[in-house]
């Protein structure tokens, strides 16, 4: 077992290498790049002047575009630019250098003109906070309603519940926080219960600076409630549908009747031999919910404006910000990865009957 997870480490490196570069190919070849991006303004302040033909007088010149390449790390061909980020070949701005993120360089941001490194951290605790609430907020609801399902199979509360999860599972999470933001933070219906997107209140620190935590606590989960139906209506369906079906195999399995032909009690043959075996399946998610924890969400946190990784990520595509668009690339692969090898992990040591070889 342990030489078959010293293989799966090994190939992180690989792995990592191929999803950046694939990335960095299809960016660096993309419309829309900051050359590109500063045409457009001029053009737009151009028309803004009311000048017909004067837009071609504002059009950069040869000089000033090869400029703004050589800033921007673009006049390079995108292998050789590749490996100069990646910190595998000479930077010779930085007086040929070996200055990347194998360095801990990973630039400075253009939108921001922050180091990028600085700028991802301080969205980490942000993510973080709303990715375990929700993970944990998930396994709150979908694990005791699989089992009460699986406990009530095909009776009326099992048909409607179906339909309730089903009814969930057709509407992606940051619709439906959408939906809760407009009847519940709008005056639409006149229930402005909750705030309209963000992570807390204009002078949240300087509250909790007087002394006023129930303010700050109340304040915070204000703006909690509705994002975390949003992140738990991501995997509703899936958890408990999953918690249901693995409950019934397992209900009806060999050991569970020879158990009750023993005379053992009922909830101890369900809720400790039964439900335990069943579990195994939901550690198989456990990659994927440590990469929604730590890298966010990108529509959600856009659709409720949280200041999280997952914003940062689509601020940082709408506006080309290269650099801050591989840097959380970066963090979002390596915890894809470790987290999958952490989900095998956790599988063997649930499951003794897994042998990894």
């Amino acid at each position: 077992m342990i030489s078959y997870f010293v293989r799966r480490i090994l190939l992180i490196p690989i792995t990592f290498m191929c999803i950046t570069f694939l990335v960095y190919f299809v960016m660096r070849s993309a419309p829309g790049g900051p050359i590109e991006q500063a045409r457009q303004q001029i053009m737009m302040q151009d028309g803004g002047g009311g000048g017909g033909a004067a837009g071609e007088d504002l059009e950069l010149p040869q000089a000033a575009i090869d400029q703004l390449k050589r800033y921007y790390k673009l006049d390079k061909s995108k292998p050789h630019g590749y490996l100069i980020w990646l910190g595998l070949a000479p930077d010779e701005d930085k007086g040929d250098r070996f200055s990347g993120i194998v360095q801990g360089d990973f630039g400075r941001s253009y939108l921001w003109s922050d180091p990028v490194i600085e700028t991802i951290t301080s969205r980490f605790p942000i993510s973080i906070y709303f990715g375990l609430i929700g993970y944990f907020a998930t396994w709150l609801v979908c694990v005791p309603l699989g089992i009460k399902k699986a406990l009530n199979h095909r009776s009326m509360f099992d048909t409607g519940s179906s339909m309730a999860v089903f009814l969930g599972y057709s509407i992606p999470g940051f619709v439906a926080a959408m939906i809760l933001m407009l009847l519940f933070s709008t005056e639409l219906i006149g229930c402005d219960w909750f705030p309209l997107g963000g992570f807390r209140s204009e002078g949240w620190d300087d509250m909790w600076a007087k002394g006023e935590v129930w303010w700050c606590i109340k304040d915070q989960l204000h703006h909690t409630f509705i994002p975390i139906i949003g992140y738990v209506m991501g995997g509703f369906a899936t958890m408990t549908i999953l918690m249901k079906n693995s409950l019934l195999d397992n209900l009806g399995a060999d050991y569970v009747r020879t158990a009750f032909a023993k005379g053992l009690p009922e909830n101890r043959v369900v809720f400790v031999h039964a439900l335990r075996n069943s579990m195994i399946p939901l550690c198989v998610s456990i990659g994927h919910a440590i990469g929604l924890m730590l890298a966010g969400s990108f529509l959600l946190e856009k659709t409720c404006n949280i200041p999280g990784l997952g914003l940062l990520g689509f601020e940082s595509i709408v506006g080309r910000d290269y650099p801050v668009i591989m840097g959380v690339l970066v963090f979002a692969v390596l915890i894809k990865l470790v987290g999958n090898i952490l989900s095998d992990i956790v599988l063997a040591f649930v499951d003794p009957r897994v042998r990894f070889s």
